[in-house]
């Protein structure tokens, strides 16, 4: 898969840079506007390709006779807001006339984003490359041409040394356009960010993923907002939006700004069980394909998460600290209450203190990260059944009390502070209480619609050290646990525990090792003074993008023990590039120089050091 992408439109192209079926096309709006593009070049051969910047690929096509190439094809296809541009320059570069056949084969089939997939069907009735959709919505695939050819096929005499160019504008229009700020250079974006590492590989890798997040940028106009992945989640999301932006703060404030904005200005606002909405409740994704917009599937917005609501309170925290700008707090002060609000009502259904969800078969069964249908299992293998409450979710819902707690205070609300911090504290303990499994060393993955716990051991307690909820006395223990040989790959940490009945290195959920989840709890470790295995994973997770061939940090990777020389099994179905992964690369960087203002660095990682130069002072 080769994704290319600009603002809010993407494309999913095979290797040869083609969309030639399946999933592939060309994307906006969660609309696809092309389901075929692709260049057919008799006699050619593909010999070099490469994607200077995420939003342009440049290709070199030869048709070679004997040893020597006749004539030389580069191609340069540059995304942009809206549509793209592809330009092809023809050059003989043989003494001899020379003669090139070239067609385009293209079609439109204005799918959404879920047909796209798989997980829908329907049927449409298209004019050529224009779609009136169900609900009135217009839209167009427009393309320019030059030279013009109504066959989409031309034949190229070239004499010796010439070159003629074929050029393609492509329009893709869209009645959901909304003028939103100027998305910053690449150059101004890779400015923000220190590159404070000695080792070229490490700053290959850094660049790579500063790089990939100005790409997942789009425009909105409350404010940047970063996609969660390509090429199924170029689109509003809470908890994946929510971590990116804390992870890339301080240098990315503008998008913490922007995604808590955003996510302010849609909180739930009534009880809508279709949509999983309540009031306070903060979205789990905004769609704004056919498919949403008609109201067959729930996601023209959709609340189906149990973490965005905490997590909005703790992002806005962590803007506050990093930034001083405590006038967002006050702005957003209605939001971050409601928010509360939802959390020790709606969230709370039975009262118990506990955070939890009810499964939704028309949206998300699994309403936490690991929100696959079989994440949530029992040590027997069976299925957690009724609602849950999911370990981490508690921990974001402590940093969320602790948050407030510090809000009021800097409203000089000292009684309404107390009382969050008490609450924090009798969460802190309750949770302890109700989770901890001692002949593990580890807390339970969540409690079952019984109360029961699911005593299985998994990465889940690494965002527990983030959050702040483990007593200092218990952590020892649990880092001990996620170091273990069950738990620790080499590359990181395992979704569920090696031995589990459940495990499966390459399943989604049940033993993979998701980079973001090893990068929280790196942050775990620092709040909790292990700095040493801080670098212990900053090394796990920067030589696994070594191995990358594009240097990235994919969505996720088998879970099988490291071996020396040979890289991690990926898999098949991640998303490259993904937000909270190359989130996770600058973030690790922030805990090496938050490590380095205490304690030197300098020296102590094989694969890189960081200079003296330290930014963070």
């Amino acid at each position: 898969m080769l994704p290319l992408k600009e603002d809010d439109t993407y494309a999913v192209l095979s290797d040869q840079g083609m969309a030639d079926g399946g999933g592939r096309g060309f994307y906006r709006h969660d609309t696809r506007y092309l389901s075929s593009y692709s260049w057919k070049l008799p006699g050619f051969s593909l010999l070099v390709w490469q994607t200077p910047r995420p939003d342009h690929l440049v290709q070199h096509w030869s048709l070679i006779e004997g040893p020597s190439q006749v004539v030389g094809l580069r191609r340069e296809l540059t995304m942009r807001r809206g549509g793209f541009s592809d330009v092809l320059e023809l050059e003989n570069t043989s003494l001899q006339p020379q003669s090139a056949e070239i067609s385009l084969d293209l079609e439109a089939d204005f799918s959404d984003l879920f047909e796209a997939r798989g997980w829908y069907r329907s049927q449409r009735s298209l004019t050529g490359l224009h779609y009136t959709a169900e609900d009135g919505q217009q839209v167009a695939t427009h393309l320019e041409i030059r030279p013009e050819s109504p066959s989409r096929s031309w034949v190229f005499s070239l004499q010796p040394r010439e070159t003629v160019r074929l050029e393609v504008e492509a329009h893709f229009q869209s009645p959901l356009e909304a003028q939103g700020v100027e998305l910053p250079s690449y150059e101004d974006w890779q400015a923000r960010f220190p590159m404070p590492f000695e080792d070229e590989g490490s700053s290959r890798v850094l660049k790579q993923a500063i790089t990939d997040l100005r790409a997942l940028l789009f425009s909105l106009p409350e404010g940047l907002f970063p996609a969660a992945g390509i090429p199924w989640f170029v689109c509003p999301f809470g908890r994946d939006s929510l971590i990116t932006a804390y992870m890339t703060l301080p240098w990315a404030a503008d998008v913490a700004k922007g995604v808590l904005t955003y996510l302010a200005k849609y909180q739930g606002q009534v009880v809508d069980p279709f949509h999983d909405e309540a009031p306070g409740k903060i979205l789990h994704e905004v769609r704004v394909g056919e498919l949403s917009r008609t109201g067959k599937i729930p996601f023209s917005r959709y609340y189906g998460t149990v973490d965005a609501t905490p997590l909005l309170v703790v992002l806005l925290h962590e803007y506050w600290r990093s930034t001083g700008d405590f006038a967002l707090v006050k702005v957003l002060q209605p939001h971050w209450e409601a928010a509360l609000g939802w959390m020790t009502t709606y969230g709370d259904p039975d009262g118990d203190g506990l955070l939890e969800f009810q499964p939704n078969a028309k949206g998300l069964t699994v309403q936490s990260w690991k929100d696959s249908g079989d994440s949530q299992s029992h040590s027997d293998g069976s299925l957690a059944k009724g609602a849950l409450a999911v370990c981490e979710v508690q921990g974001y819902v402590y940093a969320a009390y602790v948050a407030a707690a510090e809000f009021y205070a800097g409203m000089n609300e000292g009684e309404r502070a107390r009382a969050w911090e008490d609450r924090a504290a009798q969460l802190k303990t309750l949770f302890h209480q109700r989770f901890w499994l001692p002949q593990l060393n580890t807390y339970a993955m969540a409690l079952d619609g019984e109360k029961q716990p699911l005593r299985v051991l998994s990465s889940n307690p690494g965002h527990l050290l983030w959050s702040g909820i483990v007593p200092e006395e218990i952590a020892p223990k649990l880092v001990a646990t996620l170091f273990s040989e069950s738990l620790w790959s080499g590359w990181g940490l395992r979704t569920l525990g090696r031995g589990e009945v459940r495990y499966n290195p390459l399943s989604y959920h049940n033993g993979s090792v998701w980079p973001h989840d090893t990068a929280l709890f790196a942050g775990g470790l620092l709040r909790y003074g292990f700095h040493q295995e801080v670098l212990k994973v900053a090394e796990a997770l920067y030589g696994l993008a070594f191995t990358q061939p594009d240097l990235r940090l994919g969505e996720l990777v088998g879970g099988y023990a490291k071996h020396e020389g040979e890289p991690p099994l990926p898999y098949p179905a991640a998303c490259r590039p993904q937000a909270w992964d190359a989130a996770a690369v600058v973030y690790l960087l922030r805990l090496i120089l938050q490590i380095d203002t205490k304690e030197p660095v300098q020296g102590l990682l094989a694969l890189r050091q960081v200079k003296l130069e330290n930014p963070l002072g």
